[in-house]
């Protein structure tokens, strides 16, 4: 989401600005990220906790009558995500899923 606040407008250096942008900066699969440091489970915990945090950011923040929209789709989107990812790699090979169909 950093480049959001450009594509829809809202890049006005306030909170609605920056908040999505911090998110999508700690998140990031670098060398030094927060990601690589936890395991997977925790990290889904923090992304679901972060989807809840930027889906009510407009009004903890009070820009909701500025721009809500991209940060409550995302926060949702993100929280569904966390919800649906597997914690366990699937270990069947091609083969054994396709014997299945």
């Amino acid at each position: 989401m950093p480049v959001a606040p450009y594509l829809f407008g809202f890049a006005d250096g306030g909170a609605a600005q920056w908040v999505p942008m911090a998110f999508g900066s700690l998140r990031m699969d670098y060398e030094l990220s927060l990601t690589r440091l936890i395991p997977l489970p925790a990290h889904l915990a923090i992304d679901a906790a972060g989807g809840l945090l930027l889906l009510a950011t407009p009004w903890l923040f009070g820009f909701a009558d500025q721009v809500m929209w991209p940060h409550v789709i995302v926060g949702i989107m993100e929280i569904g995500v966390a919800l649906m990812t597997r914690t366990v790699p699937d270990t069947t090979t091609m083969a054994e899923r396709q014997s299945y169909s």
